[in-house]
């Protein structure tokens, strides 16, 4: 039995030991029509060597976000299995909005942004619930919006943002250019509706 709780920053231990990995098999490729004019059109196109991207690099887990923002305007949420006698982490979900500074944000404090969510594997479909959790709590705090930053590279999500009803906003080709280790994905925003 699964229940979303809201937690504070000194539990972002226990909400890393939800993994944040995907298998990468295809990529949605960016074909420009009309040198960009004409628009993009994202192929879906198989990897000959398949592999994992785990998003938790170093320097990157959410246990570090205290050590970066002011959390008063953050909600971190676990999902938990209560049916074995301890409750074990299925899935979590950080939201953050009206942050200075904060370029995901765009200057808006009408916009929300989904700034993780992690599944374990034998608990997936529990994203959905916590994905309107976090969607309810930015309505709840004002927000119009939420943005939700995903990669070319990770279509389980691109097709789970699309099942919720986000529709893309932004493709960024050259997003990650200064990023050695993923310069060739393309930055991929999705945006829903509150």
């Amino acid at each position: 039995m699964l229940h979303i709780i809201e937690i504070g920053p000194e539990r972002l231990n226990q909400y890393e030991l939800v993994p944040q990995r995907v298998e990468v098999r295809s990529i949605l490729e960016p074909r420009l029509m009309n040198k960009g004019l004409g628009g993009i059109i994202l192929d879906e196109v198989p990897i000959d060597n398949p592999y994992i991207k785990d998003y938790d690099s170093p320097g990157n887990h959410p246990s570090d976000i205290p050590k970066r923002f002011d959390l008063s305007k953050w909600g971190f949420f676990l999902s938990l299995d209560k049916g074995s006698d301890a409750e074990k982490p299925a899935a979590g979900a950080i939201v953050a909005f009206d942050m200075p500074g904060v370029n995901m944000l765009e200057e808006r404090r009408d916009l929300s942004v989904l700034w993780d969510i992690r599944v374990c594997q034998e608990y997936r479909g529990a994203g959905i619930a916590l994905f309107r959790h976090t969607a309810e709590w930015s309505r709840r705090h004002g927000c119009k919006q939420m943005k939700v930053e995903t990669q070319n590279v990770n279509l389980p999500a691109c097709r789970f943002y699309q099942r919720m009803g986000c529709q893309l906003g932004e493709i960024r080709r050259f997003a990650y250019a200064g990023v050695p280790a993923v310069v060739h994905e393309v930055m991929l925003c999705w945006y829903l509706d509150l």
